[in-house]
């Protein structure tokens, strides 16, 4: 940032000059100012680095964006697409609890933290989303912290889908599973890192195409995924159910003891329910983003909790294996134990649309985050540039899909604990930016708020807030299984305080208006 500062006018004639001597370390508004939040994605500020035509803000006509099915089916691939990883769940904590769990974590975690989103895209639906939200209420630190843990979380949750889509692609080509590896283990796994490498390309490719094709292919890949589990259920009730064994299956798994599992099931559980906010990234691409929002996001959690616990109660009524219940066997075994290896391949088939619609819709939302601070400055500004014609920021998207092609050799537990424990921190920061919202703007026009006053707001931000903790509590003492992946959270973490440190007076400055 520049001694001449940033200048900003509303629209009424009303202008205010900027820069850092303005501001105190942690807030963003100059003494005898008051903060406004922009609330259309016209109004986001640009860094005033960024002077060149190739920078400007792109924006889609009605016709080029995401209408409401489309944004279902995103935030269907962005926090589900379908039951697949959810199968070292049972593997590692056993039928009954699974169950449980499966039934309890959508009304702490996925319920609250989706209303939360809800209310704020509707009242600052802007391109950055959770990125936007953090730095226009905590301030520029915590923005930047947000932003780059995020772009954390998105790496380590976008490595593992391509690991989980090279196990998916194992049921047809047996030769790719770590089981076929036999004397020459580093040969079998460098031909799995070639396969996963190729997928990252395929779903880049669509990417940059624009956000409108893939809400296309997400639409499509949700009626694959989601059909194949309804023939399971449908070929499973067709033989036969018994209840009675049901429940004894059930029954005897509470008995059963499973310990020093917290943590990795905590992680999954994380990775199979989060991600409401990552749809918020991309809301300048969105049509009628405060209104089609709470819609779509009300049917992506109907389906998410439907499309989970009905395939695993079918599931479990034919085996418990551990063996099974995991990534290296999963829906398609299951699939090929109930109707034969035909309904196998069908599963194996969901199961390769599914990984790849998950990290398409993935690349989509992270994609933006880099691209909006590298407008503020924070990152390098060739990653600040986007194509005229679909608004894809192209470079942020190679560079992505660069990076998760990397950490894409790592297993599924070290990713899933990577990026649940990076989730978390900005989980707690996005609660934040609620409350303070509130405080701040209560009349603030919202096309949704979340229910039931101070007593709903309370439940949004408590239970969430609770989990957090409860999987920061679990690190404790199982810190030496993991110690690689929190090292990497560790540098993150420290990567995050650097950067802002490092740019905090290049960087540009979120606008304040005078009144």
């Amino acid at each position: 940032m520049t001694g001449e500062g940033r200048v900003h006018d509303d629209g009424s004639g009303k202008v205010i000059t900027m820069n850092s001597r303005d501001l105190a370390w942690g807030s963003d508004v100059p003494f005898g100012h008051k903060r406004e939040w922009p609330l259309t994605s016209q109004s986001l500020p640009t860094s005033a680095l960024l002077d060149d035509s190739a920078c400007e803000r792109v924006r889609l006509p009605r016709e080029r964006r995401l209408k409401m099915l489309s944004l279902a089916s995103l935030i269907f691939f962005t926090t589900c697409g379908g039951a697949f990883g959810l199968e070292p769940l049972i593997g590692a904590t056993g039928a009954g609890r699974a169950i449980v769990l499966i039934l309890i974590t959508p009304l702490v975690w996925s319920l609250p933290i989706s209303l939360m989103v809800a209310e704020l895209a509707g009242l600052m639906p802007e391109e950055g989303g959770y990125y936007v939200w953090v730095r226009e209420t905590l301030g520029r630190f915590w923005g930047v912290q947000a932003g780059w843990w995020a772009m954390a979380y998105a790496v380590g949750v976008m490595a593992i889908f391509p690991v989980l889509f090279v196990s998916y692609l194992s049921f047809f080509f047996p030769s790719l599973g770590t089981s076929a590896d036999g004397a020459h283990p580093g040969t079998g796994a460098l031909v799995r890192w070639l396969a996963a490498v190729l997928m990252i390309a395929s779903a880049m490719a669509v990417n940059l195409r624009s956000a409108k094709d893939v809400g296309r292919t997400a639409k499509a890949g949700a009626a694959f995924v989601l059909g194949a589990f309804l023939v399971m259920i449908l070929i499973w009730l067709r033989r036969g159910v018994d209840p009675g064994a049901l429940v004894g299956v059930v029954r005897n798994d509470f008995v059963a003891e499973h310990k020093g599992a917290l943590l990795l099931v905590l992680s999954i559980l994380a990775f199979d329910y989060s991600g409401w906010d990552g749809a918020s990234t991309y809301a300048g691409e969105v049509d009628e983003p405060q209104r089609n929002y709470p819609k779509a996001i009300a049917v992506a959690l109907t389906v998410l909790v439907a499309c989970y616990i009905f395939p695993v109660i079918a599931g479990i009524a034919v085996t418990t294996d551990p063996a099974v219940w995991s990534d290296a066997a999963g829906w398609p075994v299951i699939g090929q134990l109930i109707g034969g290896r035909w309904l196998g391949g069908l599963l194996a088939a969901a199961g390769l649309v599914s990984m790849w619609g998950l990290f398409t819709a993935q690349l989509l939302y992270a994609s933006r985050l880099p691209y909006v601070m590298a407008r503020d400055g924070w990152l390098p500004k060739v990653l600040a540039k986007a194509s005229p014609k679909t608004a894809v920021p192209t470079m942020a998207t190679i560079v992505f899909c660069a990076i998760t092609g990397v950490f894409a050799a790592l297993s599924f537990g070290g990713l899933a604990v990577i990026q649940s424990l990076m989730y978390a921190g900005l989980v707690v920061l996005e609660l934040l930016a609620l409350v303070m919202l509130r405080v701040r703007r209560p009349g603030a026009a919202r096309n949704f708020r979340v229910p039931g006053g101070w007593g709903g707001l309370a439940y949004v931000v408590v239970a969430p807030f609770a989990g957090a903790m409860l999987l920061l509590f679990a690190v404790v003492p199982n810190w030496r299984a993991y110690w690689w992946d929190l090292m990497v959270v560790g540098l993150v973490v420290m990567g995050g305080v650097s950067l802002y440190w490092l740019r905090r007076r290049r960087a540009g400055v979120p606008v304040a208006i005078e009144g």
